[in-house]
């Protein structure tokens, strides 16, 4: 049995979904009993549970010899996972792929790549085979900035002349999938990215043809987009977070691709032109 949490997000469902394509039996790891059926494929077992309810992550993990972890960016997120990976030790399960991101690093100024670095410290320690998924910027992030493209013909992003090699987040899951299943990659970390980097005004142009409409990229200044953040209401450590994150993205941090998408799953990373295509309602009047 395949335990995945983080079940119903845009990895995790990606994950079930190819591992279910395989035949593998697959538990879910679920808040919402009845919503989860909707993001997930026939024959998936569901596992009721909460990451601060160590008896629901006691029970998901009865029989499990792999697992998938992945949980939302928050200030809980170390001990959830610390909590979720000592629990699989004391079980027996014989694999855990975790999704990080680029950058990870214990004392990163960015709240989530110092979550994860402590996170992948733990993991090391477990003694538990490991993979761990490094992915790029996720095109699904661009979902947050579908509202203005919908309604101005506008993207706006402080990250003028950025390249950034995007990946896919079905990309990602396809990578786990298999990491979860073989033992060719225990003790590695795999960087995932799209198939090339491309920039926020080629973001503009693909969103363009995806939509039929012209959309414009519009630069602003970090200023502008921090006063932006803190009216939504964000929290602190989300402010922060993007506060680091643009110049940290205009660096080149995620501007070299990788193949290794391509060289695990024998396929190519999908473009941004053909995420682009599947999502254009999204971004559509």
């Amino acid at each position: 049995m395949i335990l995945v949490t983080g079940a119903t997000g845009n990895v995790g469902s990606a994950v079930v979904a190819e591992l279910r394509a395989k035949g593998e039996p697959v538990r879910a790891f679920v808040r919402n009993g009845e919503r989860a059926p909707e993001r997930l494929p026939v024959g998936v077992e569901l596992s009721l549970g909460d990451f601060e309810d160590s008896a629901s992550i006691a029970q998901a993990l009865e029989a499990v010899d792999a697992l998938f972890l992945s949980s939302a960016d928050q200030p809980n997120k170390v001990r959830h996972e610390t909590a979720v990976i000592d629990a699989a030790a004391a079980r027996g399960v014989r694999r855990i792929v975790k999704t990080s991101t680029v950058g990870a690093e214990k004392g990163s100024p960015l709240p989530p790549f110092d979550w994860h670095g402590r996170i992948e410290e733990h993991l090391n320690r477990s003694g538990i085979a490991s993979v761990v998924l490094h992915s790029s910027f996720y095109m699904t992030n661009l979902l947050a900035s579908a509202d203005p493209v919908r309604t101005m013909g506008k993207l706006f992003a402080p990250l003028a002349g950025a390249e950034l090699a995007m990946i896919d987040p079905q990309d990602a899951g396809a990578v786990g999938a298999i990491a979860l299943t073989t033992d060719r990659y225990d003790g590695q970390t795999l960087d995932l990215t799209g198939p090339a980097a491309i920039t926020y005004e080629e973001v503009a142009d693909e969103l363009s043809a995806a939509t039929g409409r012209a959309v414009e990229f519009v630069n602003i200044p970090d200023e502008a987009a921090r006063q932006t953040f803190v009216d939504m209401g964000l929290p602190d450590w989300l402010v922060t977070h993007f506060d680091h994150l643009f110049p940290l993205l205009r660096s080149g941090v995620v501007t070299t691709p990788t193949d290794t998408v391509r060289a695990v799953t024998g396929r190519k990373a999908r473009s941004f032109a053909e995420w682009a295509r599947d999502h254009a309602a999204a971004f559509s009047p």
